[in-house]
């Protein structure tokens, strides 16, 4: 195929359209090929990846799974493809993506604007993690908006863990280990980062755990070690975890409001 290999990401018909056409238009200068399309963010972490695409256009609000979370996905691919927003004009929105140095177009979207962003995409590459979790960061303060999934990279593939089905995260040395009912898997998040955006749903135990508020169903006393008094009991594993000194008081009062 000739041309750049372009993916659009929108969950309203005619902007997937609407940007087909402006790609036609200035297709002279720009060769383009659309090489899929996807109306929600499950969709395009299915399809994006086998499509080879180099650059996505991805619409930021979208039912479910947002823009800026599905772009934190694609970036753990590892031919990432480079990502334009495109977004209706929200302060937050646009004050995030210039303070991280990512792309965007306002909608409704005009045809220069696009081809100024495709070229400064297929020139500079895939944002980094680290811009779009910065981003991701700064809109979920204006709007309290988690991630429904974290994400695992798996032969150029995106395995998808929603958050709900997260028994507990637990640091080990350089990497945070996520565990479910099933099956554990290792994640480049950092504990701290974890906490702050899941606070609602986790709580931490020790220094090194967090564990979902949801899948505690109990406490036994510890065996002899003075800074573990008490262990957790957790659904879905028969693990139970250390609860420090220091985070007993927390876990004590959680156990006591239920």
């Amino acid at each position: 195929m000739n041309g750049l290999r372009v993916f659009i990401v929108d969950d309203e018909t005619p902007a997937r359209e609407r940007l087909r056409e402006l790609l036609g238009d200035f297709a002279g200068e720009i060769p383009t090929v659309v090489v899929g399309e996807a109306r929600n963010g499950l969709e395009a972490v299915e399809r994006v990846p086998e499509s080879g695409a180099q650059v996505v256009l991805l619409d930021i609000q979208m039912p479910g799974m947002g823009g800026l979370e599905l772009a934190r996905h694609l970036a753990q691919l590892h031919d990432a493809p480079a990502v334009i927003f495109v977004t209706a004009h929200d302060r937050h929105a646009v004050e995030a993506f210039e303070l991280n140095a990512l792309d965007y177009l306002l909608k409704p979207v005009r045809a220069e604007r696009l081809a100024a962003a495709l070229r400064k995409a297929s020139s500079e590459g895939a944002p980094t993690a680290e811009k779009l979790t910065r981003a991701a960061d700064h809109l979920r303060e204006s709007d309290g908006r988690a991630r429904e999934y974290l994400s695992v990279a798996e032969r150029n593939r995106i395995l998808l863990v929603p958050v709900r089905d997260v028994v507990y995260f637990k640091a080990e040395l350089k990497y945070v280990t996520l565990r479910t009912r099933e099956r554990e898997h290792l994640v480049e998040d950092s504990l701290v980062s974890l906490e702050k955006e899941f606070a609602d749903r986790f709580i931490r135990i020790h220094r090194n755990c967090l564990v979902a508020k949801a899948a505690i169903r109990g406490f036994e006393r510890a065996p002899g070690d003075d800074d573990v008094r008490w262990l957790v009991l957790l659904e879905g594993t028969d693990e139970k975890l250390p609860v420090s000194r220091r985070q007993w008081p927390l876990l004590r009062e959680l156990a006591t409001e239920r």
